[in-house]
């Protein structure tokens, strides 16, 4: 990672991400992001990004992408799952348990429906 020693690097390496991302976004694929800071191992992120591992692979999935992500700051509601499907803005779950994390990939990244009752207002 390049240092940063300027507002201008930290504007340049932020729109250097922005670029990867968009560049994702219209190959057409999903990104799942797992937050694995401590709060949320400790509430069963683990257990929740290996449901997702799992998912893709009994599924045969290729066009998903899976990241995790340290703490995002909303502890209370760990386990936590960012979902963005190409250009759309990302949509935040909370309380995501491994029978969740499936229905989220095959309703909201398959089927195209998002679940409204796990979405966290951030």
């Amino acid at each position: 990672m390049p240092t940063v020693r300027s507002m201008e690097d930290l504007r340049h390496i932020q729109e250097q991400a922005f670029q990867k991302r968009r560049a994702k976004a219209k190959a057409g694929y999903a990104i799942v992001i797992v937050g694995m800071g401590m709060c949320g191992i400790a509430a069963g992120a683990r257990n929740t990004a290996e449901a997702v591992r799992n998912y893709i692979e009994r599924n045969h999935l290729s066009d998903i992408i899976i990241k995790q992500a340290g703490c995002i700051g909303l502890c209370e509601n760990e386990p936590v799952v960012q979902v963005i499907i190409g250009e759309n803005p990302k949509i935040v779950y909370g309380k995501v348990t491994p029978e969740i994390a499936e229905r989220i990939l095959k309703e909201h990244i398959q089927g195209g429906r998002s679940l409204p009752e796990y979405v966290i207002e951030i």
